[in-house]
């Protein structure tokens, strides 16, 4: 786990000119006389032989940049079975359908050979949906379409101008946002109630009473957000410094922004023959005449193994799906890391194409155990909300779902930094998670707890210029165009959008904050600064205490 970067890259050390690590951890004390050596101390107990591991291990934390070898081959191994069963089933559900699925309208029972056989004079109408959908296109279609492409092109200049604020503005950005986080609200919640009810068709639809509710609703929702603010108010400023530490990292690795999209549209054209190959698994199967009350018709019977194919394919693809979530962390942390770890007058070389080399390389199955991780949590939790609206009652349910949250709970405990940490040392995913956390716990840093606040106030951030761009949509709409009330549907759609595209750069943004933040115990733990401007903003992070000593410092 050593690093093979040169010497000249020797960080800052707060213990003098040399690293901990390069400190002898037994010595022998030469004999100069010929007295008879002093009697043999006991043998070291257990605790303290895993105090000196522990000691001689963690202290040389650093980024990997030497060769890295396979790690959990058998999940990647696994998910390699999963995507070839998908497509090898696939490839054999397209050459095998039956053709007569498209015109199953056209068959008649026929009680002469009692089975279903086709009506030669019977049309199939099932394309004219097509036609007809393209020949009636109305200017909202039109306007929604381009309002939709010139926020996709719009999207990536938006982020990047964020971006660039934050490093500069971030305090300014911040709490100019602060009150846009109670007014946007207000006003959505004014206006829509003061236009429901001068229309007669909402007012109809929507009594006064149930308005005011909502009104109401509203307004305390707002107040639980000005409390949230007021209690927090204390963190704001440290927050603000986080935010600025990260975007200047995400900014020093600008490749990111082209990196992850790619990333992101691999997976859909992955998705694309998968698509295909359960529309034409449908097709797998064949006409048969089935009997009710009397009457006879033709219906379709799937062959058995469709359901199953339907199963694996949906697997894969929500498997897939969180891996590449995993992949992206993995890319970012990596890229991150290099950054961190490289002198201030520096830049590193070919960081995102190393990260993708090794995410797509050798922790491969780290990334696939991550991911296969994720996905199972988020299904078990899943169920476990489906239950709790049903009516299963009892204390027996109620201990089993406390029992199964908890579970989930340190799974997700145990998954925060782990794949963070192992973009960094290439250490396998189990050994990661351990070295992670006892890391932590040695330095008193928690686990849980960043500065979950940023995220929040990203969010926010960027639901507010969401919010502005989708009215500035909607004015134009207005001055433009002739689409009427249908306006709000576009400027609607418009801003989900850029919502969704933004939200995405603040989960970038997010690990960024992570990644920075392991880098930073790092430091801590082997006495070094790497990154001065880290170090003076992350030391004001609350200490956790809930670990008791470490091996290692005794504190």
């Amino acid at each position: 786990m050593g690093s093979s970067s040169d010497e000249n890259d020797k960080p800052i050390s707060l213990y003098g000119t040399s690293s901990p690590s390069q400190q002898p951890l037994l010595s022998k004390p030469p004999h100069l006389d010929d007295s008879p050596p002093p009697p043999l101390p006991p043998p070291p107990s257990y605790y303290d032989r895993r105090r000196e591991s522990d000691a001689s291990q963690y202290l040389q934390i650093s980024y990997n940049y030497g060769p890295r070898p396979f790690k959990d081959l058998p999940f990647l191994i696994l998910f390699l079975v999963f995507v070839l069963s998908t497509f090898g089933f696939g490839i054999f559900a397209v050459f095998h359908r039956n053709a007569n699925y498209s015109n199953l309208s056209s068959f008649v029972y026929d009680s002469n050979s009692t089975s279903c056989v086709e009506h030669k004079n019977q049309l199939s109408s099932s394309s004219n949906w097509v036609f007809f959908f393209f020949s009636s296109s109305s200017p909202v279609l039109k306007d929604l379409i381009w309002t939709l492409v010139i926020t996709l092109v719009l999207s990536l200049p938006i982020c990047l101008l964020f971006l660039l604020a934050l490093k500069r503005y971030t305090k300014h950005i911040v709490y100019a946002s602060l009150p846009f986080f109670i007014l946007i609200p207000i006003f959505f919640n004014v206006y829509w109630f003061v236009a429901c009810t001068l229309s007669s068709s909402c007012s109809d639809a929507f009594p006064l009473v149930y308005r005011i509710l909502v009104l109401i609703f509203v307004f305390l929702v707002n107040g639980v957000i000005v409390w949230i603010f007021v209690a927090n108010w204390h963190r704001i400023e440290l927050t603000v410094s986080i935010i600025g530490v990260a975007s200047n990292a995400l900014l020093k690795n600008l490749g990111l922004f082209f990196v992850l999209p790619f990333l992101s549209l691999c997976l859909i054209v992955y998705y694309a023959p998968i698509v295909v190959f359960l529309v034409f698994a449908r097709s797998n199967g064949k006409i048969v005449a089935r009997e009710s009350s009397g009457e006879y018709s033709c219906d379709w019977k799937e062959d058995g193994w469709v359901p199953a194919y339907y199963a694996l394919a949906i697997l894969t693809m929500l498997w897939s799906a969180a891996a590449m979530v995993e992949a992206q962390v993995f890319v970012i942390s990596g890229t991150i890391a290099q950054w961190y770890f490289t002198k201030e007058d520096s830049a590193p070389r070919r960081s995102t194409r190393s990260s993708l080399r090794h995410a797509f390389g050798p922790s491969s199955g780290t990334i696939c155990l991550s991911g296969l991780l994720i996905f199972v949590v988020r299904v078990v939790r899943s169920i476990v909300d489906t239950a709790r609206q049903g009516d299963i009652s009892g204390f027996v349910s109620l201990a089993l779902r406390c029992c199964v949250n908890a579970l989930l709970s340190a799974i997700d405990f145990l998954n925060k930094f782990t794949i963070n940490f192992a973009a960094i040392t290439g250490e396998a995913y189990c050994l990661s998670a351990r070295m992670t956390f006892e890391l932590l716990k040695r330095n008193l840093l928690s686990a849980v707890f960043v500065e979950t606040i940023s995220t929040r106030l990203l969010a926010g951030i960027a639901f507010v210029v969401s919010a502005i761009y989708a009215i500035a949509t909607w004015a134009i709409l207005k001055g433009v165009s002739d689409v009427g009330s249908d306006s709000y549907f576009v400027a609607a759609l418009a801003w989900l959008l850029l919502i969704l595209v933004l939200w995405y750069f603040v989960h970038v943004l997010d690990n960024v904050v992570d990644t920075v933040y392991v880098c930073y115990a790092i430091d801590r733990d082997r006495g070094e600064v790497y990154k001065q401007e880290v170090h003076e903003v992350y030391v004001y992070l609350p200490i956790s205490r809930n670990h008791g000593s470490s091996p290692i410092t005794g504190v």
